[in-house]
């Protein structure tokens, strides 16, 4: 382990002989606020149950909702968003503001420190952006960093990100992403992810929360950092236990019967509506921003390029005609129960920039079916029906309820007599390493925002290098998405998104199926789920108190 006096030894040394690269930044600044942890946390222990899974704890190796949902307990951001808003502001930084076009210059709280003792100062801020570009994983969150340049560790407190581009719109939401998460430089590798025991065994945590036990996918235990100094303040429980279910059922008899405090993510949307009719719970709607799609992998799908009949325009042909056939409402209706809403874009209903371009490019033009229109689709593509389609979903990890969806999916492709499909359905952690080697033809994923702008449902999913890693590759998409990050007028950056949106329409890289909203089941003497299903979309645990 590296001492606090030789990391500042570090930190200067670096900022001595180290080149500063100016080139890219977003024109706005992160807001004010001190934040601070000037009471003790609440006593009192409180469980939850969940059945979505963690990937990994290392923040350089996972982007899904599971692991970010702990992350958000127990690592630092510099910038973060207060219960009750989607807009960031300070979080262990004591300011954040752009100095330059291209350059983002945070400043740290001073005394500062991991729940093991090691200072916590600009060198882990550096090491920690550092780190994620580096490593790259296919399955973190590096491609949201794709406008920093470098980072630079000026002394203990200051830290100056270099950035590609001026007048970055995003920048300082990204900060507060899951690429965002300061990590113990004396812990966690430089170059490649850290396993879950060793950040358990280091203590690397400047959290709300500290991880005491650790059962992977099983129990995980939380206890209040009392040295936190954040935005978000102390806890309201002292002691936080999240317990993990593989079946949804199990969750919701044992939320309804007492055995645990709150259930999140996923329960049917038939156990939904039974446990609203009972008087021992409590069902909280929080503010919607989730989103379900189907990935095409340009490579392996029908007629990809990497087939033995490889032709992108049968291949485009493909994607449309299921365009064609989705009935999003029937799934809502049938299987959600309405708790779910049609989603014809990309960018959810109620962002800026959001329209509705699969409504009337595909199907009838107003959102309903048209199996004629699919035919004479793939007839004019030259393509051989019925076309056989391997589709992959996971039910585990977004609930029950999808695999019944898929499985009405699977009856709207194939009663058009256009298409043969074969369902398949793997656990989560195999899934995220399966769908990004490229043995996906199809494949569902869910979205739950990083940000509340439409450009995280953009920049994500289609830039060249993206998260879903399907080969899905339009330079006039990928640069519509650069120019929107930097566009400082509102009208024009609205434009631009709406553009995209049409683009990436006719290409159809996904398919976007149903958007919906946080829902979350507790004990009737359970307070806070208001603000822990809060626009942020940050589900954070210290927000809940019992009695």
């Amino acid at each position: 382990m590296t001492s606090a006096s030789t990391k500042g030894k570090r930190v200067l040394a670096a900022a001595a002989v180290g080149s500063v690269t100016a080139l890219i930044l977003v024109g706005c600044s992160g807001g004010g606020g001190s934040g601070g942890n000037t009471d003790n946390a609440a006593g009192g222990t409180i469980t939850i149950g969940t059945t979505e899974q963690v990937t990994k704890l290392d923040p350089a190796g996972s982007y899904d909702n599971g692991s970010f949902a702990v992350m958000n307990q127990v690592y630092p951001f510099l910038l973060n968003t207060p219960y009750g808003s989607p807009d960031v502001e300070p979080d262990i930084a004591e300011s954040a503001e752009f100095t330059a076009p291209t350059e983002y210059t945070v400043k740290l709280k001073p005394g500062l420190k991991f729940a093991n003792g090691n200072d916590l100062t600009a060198s882990d801020v550096k090491f920690t952006f550092d780190r994620q570009l580096a490593i790259n994983d296919a399955n973190g969150p590096a491609s949201l960093l794709y406008n920093l340049d470098s980072t630079e560790a000026v002394d203990d407190t200051t830290v100056v990100f270099n950035l590609k581009l001026a007048n970055d719109q995003i920048f300082p939401q990204i900060l507060s992403s899951p690429a965002g998460p300061i990590v113990d430089e004396d812990v966690f590798s430089a170059d490649a992810l850290t396993t879950d025991d060793e950040i358990v065994a280091g203590n690397a945590f400047a959290g709300q929360y500290v991880i005491t036990s650790y059962d992977f996918n099983n129990l995980i235990s939380y206890k209040a950092y009392p040295d936190y100094q954040g935005l978000l303040g102390a806890p309201k429980t002292d002691v936080v236990n999240v317990k993990y279910f593989t079946d949804a059922s199990n969750l919701k008899l044992s939320v309804q019967e007492g055995d645990i405090d709150v259930a999140f993510r996923s329960l049917s949307a038939t156990d939904i509506e039974d446990l609203r009719g009972k008087d021992t719970v409590k069902v909280v709607d929080g503010p919607g921003g989730e989103i379900s799609y189907v990935v095409f992998n340009f490579n392996t799908q029908p007629y990809g390029a990497t087939t033995a009949e490889a032709d992108p325009a049968k291949a485009l042909a493909v994607r449309q005609a299921m365009a064609d056939l989705v009935d999003r409402q029937e799934i809502a209706t049938q299987v959600f129960k309405d708790t779910y809403t049609p989603l014809y874009s990309y960018v959810p209903t109620g962002l800026t920039g959001a329209i509705e371009p699969l409504k009337s490019l595909y199907g009838d033009g107003n959102g309903a079916p048209d199996a004629d229109k699919a035919a004479a689709t793939l007839t004019a593509a030259g393509v051989t029906t019925p076309v056989e389609l391997n589709l992959q979903y996971v039910s585990e990890r977004y609930g029950p309820s999808w695999g019944d969806a898929y499985a009405l999916i699977k009856d709207q492709l194939e009663s058009s007599g256009l298409f043969t499909v074969n369902i398949q359905s793997t656990e989560w952690v195999q899934y995220s390493k399966d769908r990004v080697a490229d043995l996906f033809p199809a494949y569902q994923l869910g979205w739950f925002p990083d940000y509340s702008d439409a450009d995280n449902y953009l920049t994500p999913f289609f830039l060249t290098e993206n998260f879903l890693s399907n080969h899905y590759d339009n330079p006039e998409v990928n640069d519509l998405i650069l120019e929107q990050a930097v566009t400082t007028d509102p009208a024009a950056r609205t434009a631009l998104i709406e553009e995209i949106q049409q683009k990436v329409a006719a290409d159809l890289s996904t398919l976007p199926i149903l958007q919906g909203s946080q829902v979350a089941v507790v004990g009737t003497d359970i307070t806070g789920a208001e603000d822990a299903l809060d626009p942020s979309f940050k589900f954070r645990y210290a927000a809940f108190a019992k009695g």
